[in-house]
């Protein structure tokens, strides 16, 4: 009787903790799959709450992937064999939509993206906009477009670097 009585309340445990592992609501959400199309977020038409400066130190370098690397060129313009560094307003737009990342921040220049910052950077510029009280809106930062230059007749990549303070220690 005492077996009996046992492997019910052994059955009755396995049962209840098979239950709250199948029903745990804090499983992590999957991510979506690929649909082929690279995400790329939408700048939306509203005004920067802010213009970030670090006096011209361009110390910020945003990720990049070779998707951009056209409008880079693009963007460098005709800089002859040397690198460019072309002159530039970056928009920053926290993106809170990234299937991939929750504390994104986009980076365009001339309304088309270029890039996201680094996560860590992300993360300490998503804090840096909620202690300037405009957490979630755009902002603005002078940017270089640089690279590109020749090396055994083949074009170096692009990249683009940020007049922010430094953003990772």
């Amino acid at each position: 009787m005492q077996l009996l009585i046992s492997l019910l309340i052994i059955f009755a445990t396995a049962a209840v903790v098979y239950a709250i592992i199948k029903t745990n609501p804090n499983q992590p959400k999957p991510l979506p799959l690929p649909t082929g199309v690279p995400y790329e977020p939408k700048l939306p038409d509203s005004a920067p709450a802010l213009h970030w400066s670090d006096g011209g130190r361009f110390m910020v370098e945003v990720m990049t992937e070779s998707r951009y690397q056209p409008t880079l060129k693009a963007l460098a313009g005709d800089h002859g064999d040397g690198a460019a560094a072309a002159p530039y307003v970056a928009t920053l737009m926290p993106d809170d939509h990234n299937a991939y990342e929750n504390e994104a921040v986009a980076v365009f220049i001339d309304s088309r993206m270029v890039g996201y910052l680094p996560q860590k950077a992300a993360i300490k510029f998503r804090e840096l906009l909620r202690k300037k009280e405009v957490a979630g809106q755009l902002s603005t930062t002078d940017a270089q477009v640089r690279g590109g230059a020749l090396w055994q007749d083949k074009r170096l990549q692009y990249a683009v670097v940020l007049d922010v303070e430094p953003l990772q220690k």
